[in-house]
């Protein structure tokens, strides 16, 4: 039993409720439970999948970190060079990135590695500065030691502004690893022959130059180290799809409220549908690039890096948003919870981990709007060291005139089942207004007689035994005759109850066309 509180609030929730043995209850018992057991397995079978496929995508990151590939030019040619190949050589496993070396004469500049490095070839460019390995050498021996740089000896250009994380976690820090151990590696190549060379006096800066040789410099194409970078791949794009999905729902429940599908021609509907959409999206990702620049700290970029900041965001919030559209236009409707949700898992999963580190399979998601927008947003944030360009914003393109052609014929398919759902409701309330008045005419047709009747058996000429015995006999006739009427008015309200189920399951499925919808504040047509 409810408790006193709730039956007060709710006096009329018991009513009607018909008992467990109920015939009724038992035919839509196994159907209910069927229903529940196939929904249950669905759902879960579903998230299962996308948990696997999620954690798949994060799957033995370690051994394949040996596909971040690290060019090594050597413009010394001399024994740090060699130090550093050495080095190499002990750390080189499945779980190091790979140190690719090149000849000088196909690198023969600094700007050289740079552009390699911005063009993605690598992901990083390691080299040693020319004539390093004699500066190190006169600096040991005392002679222009106080002058040595030791910043100037190994260096390494890399891009930070993309997939930071890896960038720091991978990169840098195995490239500082295998800086340290080239040091050791050097004092285990030239470390007796140099020992002996430092002088006896005045040695404090030739010492120093032999116990720490050099010191790794960071070129980095796009320092990018503020805290906010972490989420620029995963809750930053979430937050997006989930944006666009409310607002589409909400869309949907105006349109449904102010039964637009019905009272304006189909053109003019797309045409205001897709300017609202379009100016949902910019001003959505106006602000979201607005609260990217409101945090980024230290991270040095520019008012018109903003601007295509916002207008990739622009692009891939839209796209999203007639890509959602199409879901909820074109699939059954017990569907589109599931596509909604796999579109978000696959769309973050291609680019959570950049595709060197995941198995070959998840290299599919080039062809998802996640991938191509994050493209974009790296190159422009490294001032085009990421030119991706070619395949990412063909990817977007697509999709935003593919989205703009399907949601535009869904829109004919709303407004036809828009007129069929309001025809069928119209429909289904003549029937019953039509069987009540016809119930009504009946019983009032009924009473008449019955009143009729009666009063003629009263002065019926014969005496009032006989009287008695005609009234008798005509009450009998007319509670035959109305019992017949009845049964006839109950056949008929049975085949109305069936043609008005069958007249709900048309309008259940016209009413599905119109996808989900969220009714709100000011969605009343009043």
């Amino acid at each position: 039993m409810a408790p006193p509180l709730i039956r007060r609030l709710y006096p009329r929730a018991h009513e009607n409720r018909l008992p467990l043995d109920h015939p009724e209850l038992k035919a839509i018992r196994p159907k209910f439970f069927k229903a529940t057991l196939l929904n249950l397995c669905l759902y879960i079978l579903l998230f299962f999948c996308l948990f696997c496929y999620l954690y798949g995508s994060l799957f033995q990151q370690g051994p394949r970190t040996h596909n971040l590939h690290i060019l090594f030019v050597d413009y010394d040619g001399g024994i740090i060079g060699d130090a550093v190949r050495n080095a190499y050589s002990s750390l080189q496993s499945h779980e190091f990135p790979s140190l690719i070396p090149r000849p000088v004469s196909q690198f023969p500049t600094q700007a050289d590695l740079r552009e390699a490095v911005c063009h993605s070839h690598y992901w990083a460019a390691l080299f040693t500065s020319p004539g390093a390995s004699t500066r190190l050498g006169l600096a040991i021996a005392g002679l222009d030691a106080t002058q040595y740089n030791g910043s100037d000896v190994l260096l390494f250009i890399w891009n930070e502004a993309k997939y930071s994380a890896i960038m720091d976690s991978l990169v840098s820090s195995s490239l500082h690893t295998l800086s340290d151990t080239a040091q050791a590696s050097y004092i285990a190549l030239n470390g007796t022959s140099a020992f002996s060379t430092i002088p006896s006096t005045n040695n404090a800066a030739a010492i120093s130059a032999f116990t720490n040789p050099w010191t790794l410099t960071s070129i980095n194409i796009k320092p990018t180290t503020q805290g906010t970078r972490t989420v620029y791949n995963t809750i930053t794009i979430v937050l997006v799809l989930i944006e666009d999905f409310f607002y589409l729902a909400t869309i949907n429940g105006l349109y449904a409220s102010f039964k637009v599908y019905t009272r304006i021609s189909p053109l003019r509907i797309v045409v205001v549908r897709d300017a609202i959409s379009i100016t949902f999206t910019m001003l959505g990702s106006l602000l979201n690039s607005a609260a990217i620049w409101a945090f980024k700290a230290n991270w040095h970029v520019s008012g018109g890096q903003y601007a295509i900041t916002w207008l990739t965001l622009w692009l891939f919030a839209h796209t999203n948003f007639l890509a959602f559209d199409v879901f909820t236009i074109w699939l059954p409707p017990q569907y589109v919870s599931m596509a909604l949700v796999t579109w978000v898992v696959v769309n973050v999963s291609s680019i959570i981990l950049p595709f060197s580190l995941v198995s070959p399979f998840y290299r599919w998601g080039y062809a998802l709007p996640a991938h191509a927008a994050y493209e974009l947003l790296t190159d422009n944030w490294s001032h085009g060291c990421n030119p991706h360009l070619s395949y990412a914003l063909p990817v977007l393109f697509t999709y935003e005139v593919v989205g703009l052609v399907l949601t535009g014929i869904g829109v004919y398919k709303r407004c036809h089942y828009a007129v069929i759902l309001e025809e069928t409701t119209k429909e289904a309330m003549r029937l019953r207004v039509e069987a009540v008045l016809k119930l009504e005419r009946e019983h009032d047709i009924l009473a008449q007689r019955e009143k009729s009747e009666t009063s003629s058996g009263r002065v019926s000429p014969g005496g009032p035994s006989r009287a008695t015995t005609t009234s008798a006999d005509m009450l009998d006739q007319l509670d035959q005759a109305s019992r017949e009427q009845r049964r006839q008015v109950e056949t008929g309200l049975q085949q109305l109850d069936t043609e008005i189920e069958r007249m709900g399951t048309r309008a259940s499925r016209a009413s599905n066309s119109m996808g989900p919808a969220f009714c709100l504040i000011g969605s009343r047509d009043e």
